[in-house]
């Protein structure tokens, strides 16, 4: 791989606490070819803009609170390199992130390379059971040639990023945007690498609210992406048979409990299912994490994270379902 210029896009929202490491890991790359640095700051309220000014070598971009697709699609527009690398301001790269990655462009037909995490913020109880989940998921479930990257961290080719459109920007929040745009460069016939040592450590959420907050979004976002691509209703190389089961089971309980309201003696049902759901749980968090403490908090983690991804789920089938039927009539 020749030392060309290479472009790296970081889009960045409220995040004077980390994007200082973010930028001083990107500075530092054991690459030796030129590199442009481009920060999209999608309309931040706290002291961003006043903290990346002072970085003379990174190209500043402010716009309107969009969201981060239509942030990244804004710092490829002004990048130039013919390969384009995006994390974001809660990331720290480890300092040969760029390398390793664009030794993974075996050749033409490889569009994206994609890497792991690691963790920043390994003192935290909720954030270390996380990053051990993603570790479970990538070493079990992550093919060398998955269907779907993270927008933390990958490096696209530049033809097949404009090939397939950039992200799409109705992706409002952080969530399922990667994955449209993953499938949608599938769809091109090109494929996607995973480099697991292209490396960046992440900030994980140390508040159990916020997180599960975020699983809410992920369920509820979930939706369009199928509706997107129904062909990824299947499963990508992620998700595994305990997420597809668990909005059945938690529908089935709801459906349980309303139908006890009206009569019916479910109390036996709704216990046994709840018993059998949080016992799957907390197998799996101490599975996970390798540790019977750990396991057993991320395991009551994971239990209500199901509730949550599936309301969220249940949320956005009406959503989008209702959005289909109002452009229909309209």
């Amino acid at each position: 791989m020749s030392d060309g210029l290479v472009s790296i896009v970081i889009p960045a929202y409220n995040a004077q606490k980390t994007l200082g490491l973010t930028l001083q890991a990107v500075l530092n790359q054991t690459y030796h070819g030129p590199k442009e640095i481009i920060v999209v700051d999608d309309g931040s309220t706290d002291k961003t803009t006043d903290f990346v000014k002072l970085y003379k070598d990174v190209v500043y971009i402010h716009q309107k609170n969009a969201g981060p697709a239509t942030a990244r699609n804004r710092g490829f527009s002004a990048s130039k390199g013919e390969f384009v690398f995006f994390t974001d301001s809660d990331c720290i790269p480890k300092s040969d992130w760029i390398e390793k990655s664009l030794a993974g462009f075996l050749d033409s037909s490889t569009g994206v390379v994609c890497g792991s995490y690691g963790i920043a913020d390994s003192e935290s109880l909720l954030a270390r059971c996380i990053h051990k989940e993603i570790v479970f998921r990538h070493h079990h479930l992550m093919r060398v040639f998955p269907k779907s990257f993270g927008g933390y961290n990958f490096c696209v080719r530049r033809n097949i990023f404009e090939a397939a459109g950039g992200f799409d920007a109705s992706y409002r929040n952080a969530s399922g945007e990667d994955n449209n745009l993953s499938y949608k460069i599938l769809e091109l016939g090109s494929k996607i690498y995973f480099e697991p040592k292209s490396s960046v450590d992440h900030f994980f959420p140390t508040s159990i609210k916020k997180y599960l907050l975020e699983q809410f979004r992920h369920g509820f976002w979930r939706v369009k992406i199928y509706l997107d691509h129904p062909l990824m209703t299947k499963g990508d190389d992620y998700t595994f048979w305990k997420d597809i089961v668990e909005p059945p089971v938690v529908f089935g309980l709801f459906f349980l409990f309303v139908a006890g309201l009206f009569g019916l003696n479910a109390d036996l049902a709704i216990r046994m299912i709840v018993f059998g759901l949080l016992a799957l749980e907390l197998f799996f968090g101490m599975w996970m994490t390798r540790s019977f403490k750990e396991g057993v908090f991320f395991g009551l983690v994971l239990f209500f994270r199901a509730f949550l991804r599936s309301l969220g789920f249940a949320c956005g089938m009406t959503h989008f379902t209702l959005q289909k039927v109002f452009q229909k009539e309209q």
